[in-house]
């Protein structure tokens, strides 16, 4: 997190809420299911840190949350 500490789960979807409320841009792709994703950079410390949600029936699917080399 952008403490340097590790992200715990409760803690990863904490910090994606920050982001979102944040104005973080949020771009859409098309994922080999069929469905749309939703990605969201944010520069951190550590690195770029890389989410990508997916709506679900009434929730939201978390599909990725990692560092990615490229930005």
């Amino acid at each position: 997190d952008p403490d340097g500490q590790p992200f715990t789960e409760p803690a990863a979807w904490q910090f994606v809420v920050s982001l979102l409320r944040d104005g973080t841009d949020i771009s859409a792709m098309s994922m080999d299911c069929g469905k749309t994703g939703f990605v969201l950079k944010k520069q951190l410390p550590e690195g770029v840190l890389y989410v990508k949600l997916q709506l679900g029936s009434g929730c939201v699917i978390g599909r990725s949350f990692h560092y990615s080399e490229f930005d």
